[in-house]
């Protein structure tokens, strides 16, 4: 493709200046303000060293490509592996280790592979959002040789070339952009981000307006009432939430206004993130994401708009004041945090939480067939986990390769309950890869309470795949521990299974034993316990959990398999820091009208523990069925929905909870 001329590229008075003078006007000026970014993952300084060589290490997979390589040919069946040598996050690397050691060698591989694309690669071949994260990772290189220091062998006229791609690259993001979700916003922060650098091109004002618009618009369209991302996936909500902060903290340097209303937009999608990190400061991994720490945008959140409560969570608990409430609910993303508190009584790490998806399965193509399904932590440790994504990539159909995609995707790689072995959603292969094709499942939220030392959730799922509704309650005796119970309805006897994926620090050191009539799943800092029942086939097995997309790690998965037509789980999921306690469950039988009620209706039972010197019984009822009938369990007469009474070991009455 042939160069535009600086009289095509630049407003006056630049259009009429030499490659020389542009050059040396941009390694001087200092009218503009802007900051590199750097992937760690990514640019860590034993792969930027590899990429001297034309060594790339992505995803786990490592190629070393020859001199003069073919940018369209891929070395990975995974399309994901190309994308990233597209992407240039070594770009930013190369510039670090430029800016901290003065190798020469660094500046040198960043003009060879940056001429060697300009030169061969077409600006369609990959798709758009690729080119909004390679325009962001080469001005972060600009940064490092341009800006910040003057390398030797950025020449005049590569520097041409360059900034001639840029404004390619830019005009083609432009008259194609992705029309919504995360990609859109990451193209749109790319046009900003180059108006913002690189105010002497001609059509950077232009530039710059359109984004500021279409950034808003952005954020209207795909940040909920309750500032949850559209595509309701905890790693794509921070990611957009990124870019947007992004070009809110540049315009802020050069003294750009953004729209008031932009500003709380993105507020409300920071406190999201506030209760979405986990006490230890990671997300969960739900619906195609990873694990990871966005911490620094709370961080950024509070220098923005002085929000206290982002700076303590940032801070773990250092800084600021704590969030009001306890636990929280996103109602029309359908996300429910309950958390045992905020580092006020004991250290913020400690903390328990557990994270509940009872809504929609989000925009685009990224939502997991997890409806009802959780993820729990407690004394810094992940304890039942999301398992993530681990891959895009999907093998095809006539090959004897493993389709992970589909396997991580589906409902049996979740904390929830599987009918018949089947995804709660239709979902199968159309063309070249595995697609939802049916309609989600209903869900609705029946209940969500939180008060003192007492949280409580309701929420139910409707498949259309199957003719079982399964409701899911769960108890949240703060700080103690969590009751887990799962109702299965259907006219026909169905396999049900419920399941619990453990981390990956419980391989092979997980065990099963029933004693005292209760059966107990051993894990490190966590027992799981129901009370032993003769329908019930308890199995630990082998499963896998992906941190970060690639990596894929054995991991146990607790399942309780029976066969029936309506069905009642009631599950202990007890976390402990240092000394296992003693629990018992004990099913007790409930009344009404003097009959004995079947489980699906009304169920009881009495949790013993004994943890070091204190001891206490748990009894719950519950209710399932809606009505004005009187329930009898023992000496307790009972109307309403649940009943949690705690007696300490002489049978004193320390606490109740009713709600009707």
């Amino acid at each position: 493709m042939k160069q535009q001329p600086a009289s095509t590229l630049f407003r006056a008075p630049f259009d009429s200046w030499s490659p020389a003078e542009l050059l040396a006007h941009f390694q001087r000026r200092d009218a503009v303000r802007y900051f590199p970014i750097v992937d760690e993952t990514q640019t860590s300084r034993a792969k930027v060293d590899q990429a001297l060589s034309n060594r790339f290490d992505f995803n786990e997979e490592a190629y070393e490509l020859q001199p003069g390589f073919d940018w369209t040919a891929n070395p990975s069946a995974d399309v994901e592996w190309l994308i990233l040598l597209h992407k240039f996050y070594y770009a930013a690397g190369l510039g670090v280790a430029f800016d901290e050691t003065k190798d020469r060698r660094y500046a040198q591989k960043w003009v060879e592979l940056t001429d060697h694309w300009i030169a061969s690669v077409p600006l369609d071949f990959m798709p758009n959002d690729v080119a909004g994260r390679r325009i962001q990772n080469w001005i972060s290189a600009h940064y490092y040789f341009v800006t910040l220091n003057r390398a030797p062998d950025v020449s005049p006229d590569f520097y041409l070339r360059f900034l001639d791609s840029l404004r390619r690259q830019i005009a083609h993001l432009k008259a194609d952009l992705t029309p919504a979700r995360n990609h859109r916003t990451l193209e749109l922060w790319a046009i900003f981000l180059t108006a913002v650098v690189l105010p002497e091109f001609r059509d950077a004002s232009e530039w710059l307006e359109f984004a500021r618009r279409e950034l808003l618009a952005n954020a209207q369209s795909d940040l909920l009432s309750d500032g949850v991302q559209c595509e309701l996936s905890t790693d794509y909500h921070h990611i957009a939430l990124r870019n947007f902060l992004y070009a809110i903290r540049l315009a802020a340097l050069n003294g750009i206004e953004m729209p008031a209303e932009l500003h709380g937009l993105i507020r409300r999608a920071l406190e999201f993130s506030l209760y979405a990190h986990k006490p230890d400061g990671w997300i969960p991994a739900l619906s195609d994401g990873d694990t990871g720490s966005f911490l620094p945008l709370l961080e950024q959140g509070y220098e923005l708009y002085g929000d206290e409560a982002m700076r303590y969570v940032a801070t773990k608990g250092k800084l600021g004041r704590p969030p009001r409430e306890r636990s929280r609910g996103f109602e029309q993303s359908g996300y429910y945090i309950l958390r045992s508190g905020w580092g006020e009584r004991e250290p913020f790490g400690d903390e328990r939480y557990l994270i509940f998806d009872c809504g929609p399965l989000g925009a685009g193509n990224h939502g997991h067939l997890d409806l009802l399904s959780f993820e729990m932590s407690a004394y810094g440790q992940s304890l039942i986990v999301d398992p993530g994504r681990f891959t895009y990539h999907e093998p095809p159909p006539d090959s004897c390769e493993t389709n992970w995609r589909a396997l991580f995707r589906g409902t049996g790689y979740h904390n929830t309950a599987l009918v018949d072995g089947r995804n709660q959603t239709r979902y199968e292969f159309r063309e070249r890869k595995f697609k939802v094709i049916g309609e989600a499942p209903q869900h609705e939220l029946k209940a969500f309470v939180s008060g003192d030392g007492f949280d409580y959730l309701h929420g139910v799922a409707r498949s259309r795949e199957y003719e079982v509704t399964h409701e899911r309650k769960i108890v949240f005796l703060c700080p103690d521990y969590w009751l887990v119970v799962d109702r299965l309805l259907a006219e026909a006897p169905h396999d049900y299974q419920q399941l619990f994926h453990l981390s990956e620090r419980a391989y092979g050191e997980t065990s099963m034993s029933v004693e005292r009539g209760t059966l107990l799943i051993d894990a490190p800092s966590l027992v799981i316990a129901q009370a032993a029942e003769p329908d019930v086939a308890p199995s630990i097995d082998e499963g896998f959990v992906s941190p970060a997309y690639g990596v894929k790690r054995p991991a146990p998965v607790v399942s309780f398999a029976r066969r029936a037509a309506g069905a009642c789980y009631h599950t202990i999921l007890y976390p402990y820091k240092t000394d296992r306690p003693e629990i018992t469950v004990e099913r007790l039988p409930v009344q009404s009208g003097g009959r004995t009620c079947p489980e699906t209706e009304a169920s009881a039972l009495r949790v013993t523990v004994t943890a070091g010197a204190e001891s206490f019984n748990d009894l719950f009822l519950l209710i399932h069925r809606k009505g004005d009938e009187a329930y009898q369990c023992g000496s307790i007469r009972f109307r309403g929905g649940a009943l949690r009474l705690r007696t300490d070991g002489e049978g004193r009455r320390l606490r109740q909870h009713r709600l009707t």
